[in-house]
């Protein structure tokens, strides 16, 4: 196994791979060698104890090797202004329509209660750690290289300034961007049928309907998709990413309105006079 290893991987010092009686002895020694001085202060950190950051390969070189720097855009906006199905537009535009693919990852609320929030509720509590795990995990992604897609209502200012200091504390970029849809607007789409339960008191706790939404007052950027439609809205996005200075190119390739995403559009904007089609 090791000479395989050191057969796949030429770079590793593979004289310290030999098949005498010492050689396991050697790799080990080396493995020590090199965390020597990798480790921070031991600390306590909340309930954890006794535990120390371990430093490896450095952010930039992460970036460097992926080709563009990592950075998250918080889509924060009631339920059917579209942060949705912007996040997955945008994603495909990323991946699929630019001269070289980024590494993107969407990190949608709902799809996350599947799994990491499975065991969080509605309430002011559930939420605010809601929000605190989906900022930690973008962190992660953002710090490895990916733009993050996060698509989540927040309502809570203060929880999204949460978000924004852990990265800002780490000089990883963050964007939020408040998915602006009127209130109206967003019941009259109504995907998942949810603002016809909550009318109904079949939910409680809905956002927007009996608690509360607290808009950004000075987000990055302000998407308003009762008046744009989606590849505008893309656009707006992929132009504040180029000053931004994240991309490979000198700037992004704009998204068109032939462009198609894999699911159904919940507006055209006002120049498609509300009406759905499918991307």
């Amino acid at each position: 196994r090791m000479w395989a290893f050191g057969s796949r991987f030429p770079r590793f010092p593979t004289e310290l791979l030999c098949p005498d009686s010492m050689g396991f002895t050697r790799v080990c020694a080396a493995v020590a060698a090199l965390a020597m001085g990798q480790y921070g202060t031991v600390q306590n950190v909340g309930k954890a104890t006794n535990v120390a950051l371990h430093s490896g390969v450095a952010r930039e070189e992460r970036w460097q090797s992926n080709g563009h720097k990592g950075a998250t855009l918080w889509m924060t906006g009631l339920s059917g202004s579209g942060k949705s199905t912007i996040a997955v537009a945008l994603e495909n535009n990323l991946v699929n329509e630019q001269n070289k693919p980024y590494f993107t990852y969407r990190l949608d609320g709902d799809n996350l209660r599947f799994g990491l929030n499975s065991d969080l509720g509605f309430s002011p509590e559930d939420r605010k750690e809601n929000v605190r795990r989906v900022a930690e995990v973008a962190k992660l992604f953002a710090d490895a290289g990916a733009i993050v897609l996060v698509g989540l209502i927040a309502p809570y200012k203060a929880d999204r300034e949460f978000a924004r200091q852990i990265h800002q504390n780490s000089s990883i970029p963050f964007m939020e961007i408040y998915v602006d849809a009127p209130l109206a607007v967003a019941e009259a789409r109504d995907p998942k049928g949810l603002y016809k339960k909550a009318r109904e008191g079949k939910i409680k706790g809905f956002t927007g309907i009996d608690a509360p939404y607290e808009a950004p007052d000075t987000p990055e950027l302000h998407l308003r998709t009762d008046l744009h439609s989606v590849p505008a809205c893309v656009n707006q996005i992929l132009d504040s990413l180029s000053k931004a200075g994240v991309h490979i190119p000198a700037s992004f390739r704009h998204a068109t309105e032939e462009e198609r995403c894999q699911r159904p559009l919940e507006w055209e904007g006002e120049e498609g006079k509300q009406e759905k089609k499918e991307l």
